[in-house]
């Protein structure tokens, strides 16, 4: 009886490894192919006739090329994309906007992502008259439509996914063009010249996050690997590896005050608690090396400053990305 008891126990435990390992590839599975960026699918949307009535564009990718979705219906992940642009349409007071700045472009026989600081100008002749600085984000994660605030930028998007494993790297192809003056464009006042530069950033984090009896969204940090790209890269650099750093990484040789903990409650990350509340995720500390995580971030940004603060022109090329096991 014993025996069968041990055995029983053992075979629950060995179809439970299983099912986490099955689970765990088939979210790098999902990441890595639509990682190669060479689906996509075309949104049009008419803005408000009160700004314009432009007719405009905003990209993801899944689907391909002929996908043409029009009106302003908000956006709605597909079974499996994980992936997400902060391309977005925003209804704000009854006005339709949008704002693009993740776009596809040609590489070889397929397409990389392209992503870009810009100004988006929001003009009706003596109505309107904004001017607003967007950086360009692509990440693994959520960003639910319709934006209907211009308030508390930071908690517009959902970063990262569930997720289990020990990934050492994710691989990509990257080039970017960065060190552009930053700009402030709030859109409440005129754009103003900041006197420093900006540059672009690549993020892997994994956190285990458990959630409170009151709704709080907690994390340790298990895993890091963030790159600042602080100089121009003119030719693609395949192939290239963001290595994952387990555990307290802030006595590393190459750790940066940007590496560390998201505690400002302005910067931090977050997430949809059990009750469908939008809360911060409130990193508590690093984890202990060994750690089992919940949940991986990925996310490539065009500027790494604050929101409405960026550098005009910086943009960021990445292709082929995938979790390296």
């Amino acid at each position: 009886m014993r025996r069968t008891r041990l055995f029983a126990l053992s075979l629950c435990a060995l179809l439970f490894a299983s099912s986490a390992l099955m689970a765990q590839e088939s979210v790098a599975k999902k990441i890595n192919e639509i990682g190669k960026f060479d689906k996509w699918c075309l949104r049009e949307v008419k803005e408000s006739g009160l700004i314009g009535g432009k007719t405009k564009y905003l990209y993801e990718f899944y689907g391909n090329q002929d996908t043409l979705v029009t009106g302003k219906t908000p956006f709605k992940a597909p079974e499996g994309y994980l992936w997400r642009t902060n391309n977005v349409l925003a209804i704000v007071a009854g006005v339709v906007k949008t704002n693009n700045t993740v776009f596809p472009e040609k590489r070889g026989d397929g397409y990389c992502a392209r992503i870009e600081t810009h100004i988006e100008e929001v003009k009706a002749l003596g109505i309107v008259n904004m001017d607003v600085t967007c950086q360009g984000a692509l990440l693994v994660g959520a960003l639910p439509e319709p934006i209907t605030t211009t308030k508390d930028p930071m908690s517009k998007v959902l970063y990262g996914v569930p997720f289990t494993g020990s990934p050492k790297a994710i691989r990509l192809d990257y080039k970017a063009d960065v060190g552009y003056e930053v700009v402030r464009g709030t859109g409440f006042s005129k754009l103003k010249p900041m006197g420093y530069p900006d540059y672009a950033e690549m993020t892997v984090i994994l956190q285990k996050r458990w959630e409170d009896e009151d709704g709080n969204v907690h994390a340790l940090r298990v895993g890091t690997g963030i790159e600042r790209i602080m100089e121009d890269v003119p030719q693609w650099k395949n192939g290239y590896e963001i290595n994952i750093h387990y555990g307290d990484i802030t006595h590393k040789p190459f750790y940066r005050e940007y590496m560390g903990l998201k505690t400002d409650p302005d910067s931090a990350y977050h997430a949809i608690n059990s009750e469908g509340k939008n809360v911060i995720i409130i990193e508590d500390g690093w984890a202990a090396e060994g750690t089992e995580p919940t949940h991986i971030m990925i996310h490539f940004i065009s500027s790494c400053g604050d929101a409405f603060y960026g550098g005009v022109g910086n943009t960021l090329w990445v292709d082929n990305v995938e979790i390296v096991m």
